[in-house]
């Protein structure tokens, strides 16, 4: 008896039984329709009969565009270009570009939501990149620079969440450098993460609260007989938490002095044997000002709402731990690769998400823009 063809497809019928599930043998194809990009398959769910396109739930759904040429405007992203040079080599308007950025970015989120779970981690580099939005002073900032919580304008801050041994971004969040921008960055790391880890950062002091909020113990005391209110229950930072600081002096452009500061959990950290250092992510934050034209220094391509950075954040976050190989994580290969009696490969390239166990493969740049997946477990 003929078996039925994996598709790797999953009915996207909500009120279908089988909604969000593969590998169940209830899609086949039935039809096939000619695209600018190619031929495509028109599947349908045996149970409810819902008939759907090869590229529903993919970036590339009902767009008239080339994918190619989709995928072009992508990768300039992804590479420093801003969007007006996107639009001047393409041939596109930059709402184009945006509407495909959106559609990126929804699935970066997709892929994380689904893959970034109860992950191992035993030490966290936390730090923040400055930007601005489409202006250096936000109009509801008084007198200081910085902007205030809920500005939408000035400047703005995109905050990192990095595991160091994996080199896997765990968190990305754009927001102006206050206290409730860095609680929001602990939640993230705190809900893909199992247990506590370690966390090292630099000298802000809105780390600290925002830790000892997600993770902590209630503190309360004893009546004492005497006249007055009882002191009210207090937040106490939880008895596994790390955390480390790494302040530098500065003397103009020059760092004279760096100074190691344990917050708290010290023994915690020498019992793991970790070094207390945020140099891992300083690098990261060179690449992020490499590869996003918005938090380059100087730049004309700063983006008009925040909304857009943080679509650019979150999409090089998926692209940066699935789909680009990692000079440092790569493995010697026992026997190195021949062609025609010359070796081309020596080593087995690998990814942060590989490193973490998360895939087994590096990812290609259309599988990151039509990763398809059904109802999370």
């Amino acid at each position: 008896m003929k078996k039925p063809q994996n598709w790797g497809q999953f009915c996207p019928n909500t009120k279908c039984s089988h909604y969000g599930k593969k590998s169940q043998g209830n899609i086949r194809a039935i039809a096939t329709y000619l695209t600018q990009s190619g031929r495509r398959r028109i599947f349908e769910c045996t149970v409810c009969h819902k008939t759907f396109s090869e590229t529903r739930d993919t970036v590339f759904f009902d767009l008239k565009t080339p994918e190619e040429k989709v995928m072009m405007a992508l990768k300039m992203i992804l590479v420093g270009v801003e969007l007006s040079g996107i639009s001047f080599v393409l041939g596109v308007k930059e709402e184009t570009v945006l509407e495909w950025l959106t559609r990126a970015a929804k699935k970066s989120k997709e892929i994380n939501e689904n893959f970034l779970r109860e992950l191992p981690v035993t030490e966290v580099q936390l730090d923040e990149m400055w930007s601005f939005v489409l202006r250096k002073k936000s109009r509801l900032a008084p007198s200081d620079v910085e902007s205030p919580n809920g500005a939408v304008d000035g400047r703005q801050w995109v905050w990192v969440g990095f595991a160091p041994k994996t080199r896997l971004i765990l968190a990305t969040v754009v927001g102006p450098r206050t206290y409730e921008t860095a609680l929001v960055l602990i939640k993230i790391i705190a809900s893909v993460v199992v247990g506590i880890p370690c966390f090292f950062s630099d000298g802000l002091s809105s780390y600290l609260p925002a830790l000892i909020e997600v993770y902590h113990t209630i503190k309360e005391f004893a009546r004492t007989g005497k006249r007055g209110r009882p002191k009210k229950p207090i937040k106490e930072p939880h008895p596994q938490l790390a955390y480390a600081q790494v302040v530098k002096t500065r003397k103009g452009r020059r760092i004279v002095e760096v100074i190691t500061r344990v917050v708290c959990g010290g023994e915690r950290i020498k019992e793991l044997g970790l070094k207390i250092s945020t140099a891992l992510i300083e690098r990261l934050n060179l690449t992020f000002r490499q590869a996003l034209s918005p938090l380059t220094r100087k730049t004309l391509g700063f983006c008009k709402r925040v909304k857009h950075l943080q679509m650019q954040a979150v999409f090089f976050q998926t692209f940066y731990n699935f789909a680009r190989p990692h000079l440092s994580l790569r493995i010697p290969l026992e026997i190195p690769i021949e062609f025609d009696g010359c070796v081309k490969q020596k080593y087995r390239p690998m990814t942060p998400a590989i490193a973490a166990e998360l895939t087994d493969h590096v990812w290609s740049f259309r599988e990151l823009l039509t990763a398809k997946f059904g109802s999370i477990p």
